[in-house]
């Protein structure tokens, strides 16, 4: 079994590798969600890890239907992940109706070539989770990132099961969404899952001893004084949960139980 760790920083990125991670994705802005890392984070976090480096292509937050000039933006953001040594992209295009853009999605999965594309969480925004499943399946793309169209996959690990069941081996079904040590042994229990995703993250004090008050540079309050990044340690415990549930998988001790 193998665990992704959705990452937003260079510090991130070595931790997860130290946890045990098999391949992180690598984001700027977790809190909106995600968007493309810029190349700069690209490159650095290429320089520091030999695990497996796959870039979210996203030039936004919020929807996933995106403007012709937005959609060249994502072209484009491929290009470079290739250039700066990505080994896979993350993304996800739905058109004005909440359904897979499948024309839009094949074109990226096209332009990805030999990089391997997951499809996000974008298809926990659809309508029909198993139509869009077999949309994705039709455009190329090789897993998919889902909390089972709920927000949270533990709330959403029946759903995630069937993803599996109809996915029949064509593709991987990754869950995501509230997975951490207290949580992942039992979507593998309900899904049959091999792979999961993870922030594995910890708020962390900011080093600044003078903090301006009544001031702030986004919508949120004092935001400026937070910051959150993977936790080796918490790296650590969902690899060590994963080891057991392999062994338990081999020797037939894992029932699914929905």
């Amino acid at each position: 079994m193998d665990l992704e760790v959705c990452i937003d920083s260079v510090e991130s990125a070595i931790v997860a590798e130290r946890g045990g991670a098999s391949r992180i994705e690598l984001c700027s802005d977790l809190l909106e969600g995600g968007i493309t890392p810029g190349a700069g984070l690209i490159a650095s976090v290429r320089r520091h890890i030999a695990i497996d480096l796959f870039v979210m292509i996203r030039p936004r937050g919020g929807d996933f239907c995106y403007t012709e000039a937005e959609f060249e933006v994502m072209q484009e953001e491929i290009r470079q992940a290739r250039r700066l040594g990505a080994d896979g992209v993350v993304l996800g295009v739905l058109d004005e109706e909440g359904c897979v853009d499948g024309g839009r999605t094949r074109q990226l999965v096209d332009l990805a070539g030999t990089l391997p594309v997951t499809f996000h969480r974008a298809i926990d925004m659809t309508p029909d989770i198993l139509a869009a499943l077999e949309a994705v399946i039709a455009t190329g793309a090789r897993r998919v990132l889902t909390s089972g169209g709920e927000p949270n996959a533990v709330r959403g690990k029946a759903a995630i099961a069937h993803m599996v069941e109809a996915a029949k081996g064509r593709i991987l079904i990754m869950p995501g969404g509230g997975v951490s040590a207290e949580t992942i042994a039992g979507i593998a229990e309900a899904t049959g899952a091999s792979e999961f995703h993870s922030s594995a993250r910890t708020e962390i004090s900011s080093p600044m001893r003078f903090r301006k008050q009544g001031m702030a540079m986004g919508d949120i309050q004092d935001r400026e004084y937070e910051r959150f990044t993977a936790s080796e340690e918490n790296v650590r415990t969902l690899v060590s949960a994963l080891e057991r549930l392999t062994v338990e998988r081999a020797a037939g001790g894992i029932v699914r139980n929905l």
